[in-house]
């Protein structure tokens, strides 16, 4: 099995000649985030004007954020744009963006995104659109009668961000891949055997999931400083990145062995103490959930995720311009090659 890999793109025109470098390179996909400024879709829809072969991705849309119907239509409308080279990533985010920015009550988030799924995959296929679940019921009524789309059928493939055991499980049933993250190798059947079970439980194999996972990517020498400040970065995450009450990445953490770790970062950051939170944060975590290192120690780690059943890394390339980012990129190739 050979590893592909994707990048990030920003939604900005000045990207643009960096991304398309990048598919000359060889790059297999570009992943478009959404949070709380820009959104995923509507930069894709620029890049399926401007790219030829490279896979576009969201990574992720937020459920809830978008009726599942108008969700579907997005879908279609990039993937007919794009020649079929769309992905749709979706995820149900957390209680703090769905709450606190689209005014959306987080609830149900296991059943949303399967009804969500269930939903854009009846509308994909041109069936009449009629859904009656707990989630969503449509039409809303016994008199109503759904609507079938007025455009043409077409797959959209759909991979979910899941972090927790129902997700996971969830992603292993129905899901065409995984959107990974929080990630490291050593502890890798945290995540991928639930989704394993389940797939297995659903009649399918883990070889029907596409195995995604983000990474960062820096070659350096001094491995020390630079996994520190990749782990300074974490203390975001693991102080921001959720509720008082619920992080979702703190619990990933917490169920590979660092519940101790980041909840104490956690306390630091919300006591304002963010420099003493930064350095809290363990260098492993910095160091092992990214490709950080010299050549070698690079396409050492490329082969564990590879043997792990990984198929797509999404990465962020190191570098202060898009020409270093591309040199950082091409190193990267160049050692996956090798990896075979």
């Amino acid at each position: 099995m050979n590893l592909q890999i994707g990048i990030y793109a920003s939604p900005s025109p000045d990207s643009l000649r960096y991304l398309l470098d990048a598919e000359s390179m060889g790059v297999d996909s570009i992943w478009v985030p959404e949070y709380w400024g820009y959104d995923a879709l509507t930069p894709l829809a620029y890049l399926a004007a401007r790219t030829s072969e490279v896979k576009l991705a969201t990574a992720i849309v937020q459920l809830g954020a978008r009726s599942p119907a108008m969700l579907a239509m997005s879908a279609m409308s990039l993937q007919k744009l794009s020649g079929g080279r769309f992905i749709l990533g979706i995820g149900t985010s957390g209680p703090q963006i769905m709450e606190g920015w689209h005014g959306v009550e987080f609830t149900r988030p296991i059943q949303r995104t399967r009804e969500t799924i269930e939903i854009v995959r009846q509308i994909a296929a041109g069936d009449r659109l009629e859904h009656r679940g707990q989630a969503y019921e449509i039409p809303p009524g016994p008199d109503q009668r759904g609507i079938r789309s007025a455009a043409d059928p077409v797959d959209v493939p759909i991979y979910v961000a899941s972090l927790g055991p129902a997700n996971l499980a969830l992603t292993g049933e129905v899901a065409d891949g995984w959107i990974g993250n929080s990630f490291f190798p050593e502890t890798a059947g945290v995540f991928i055997e639930p989704i394993r079970t389940a797939a297995q439980g659903a009649g399918r194999s883990l070889a029907d999931v596409d195995l995604t996972v983000s990474v960062s990517v820096e070659f350096t020498d001094d491995i020390e400083a630079t996994a520190r400040r990749h782990a300074d970065g974490y203390a975001f995450t693991f102080g921001a990145m959720g509720s008082a009450a619920r992080n979702f990445y703190n619990d990933a953490f917490a169920r590979q062995g660092w519940a101790d770790d980041v909840n104490a970062v956690e306390q630091l950051w919300r006591s304002g103490r963010r420099d003493e939170a930064r350095a809290r944060v363990p260098i492993e975590i910095g160091l092992r959930t990214n490709l950080l290192g010299d050549a070698g120690a690079i396409r050492d780690r490329l082969r564990v995720y590879r043997d792990l059943g990984i198929t797509t890394l999404r990465v962020t390339p190191a570098g202060d311009s898009d020409a270093a980012r591309l040199e950082t990129l091409g190193h990267l190739l160049d050692a996956v090659a090798d990896v075979g």
